[in-house]
């Protein structure tokens, strides 16, 4: 998983928008927060390949990130047809990671 943050984020309507299961990441490439992060949304990650996965580059004059409240990176917001069903703020291991996933991925 080497996908850049987007340094151009998408509209919050956009966003709404999206069908299905979605994890947006909100970080900046410079935290260490956020690159320490990358093995477990990796590991998590590869058993549900249907799930889209955006990496927005937050900060400053960012409106994406504070229209979803973010306030520390990274913070992972799991999307159930534009829905937030799950939020998870520097997730200390890939389990949170993957309890969330299925949430989105398998909804009951």
């Amino acid at each position: 998983m080497n996908t850049p943050f987007l340094e151009i984020e998408p509209a919050r309507a956009e966003i709404d928008a999206l069908a299905g299961p979605t994890l947006v990441e909100f970080g900046a490439p410079w935290c260490e927060h956020c690159q320490a992060a990358q093995p477990l949304i990796r590991e998590a990650l590869a058993t549900h390949r249907e799930v889209r996965h955006l990496r927005i580059e937050d900060g400053r004059g960012r409106r994406l990130g504070r229209s979803f409240g973010v306030k520390l990176w990274p913070t992972l917001i799991f999307l159930s047809d534009g829905r937030e069903a799950e939020r998870l703020v520097r997730p200390a291991g890939s389990e949170a990671i993957e309890r969330a996933l299925l949430r989105i991925d398998h909804p009951l």
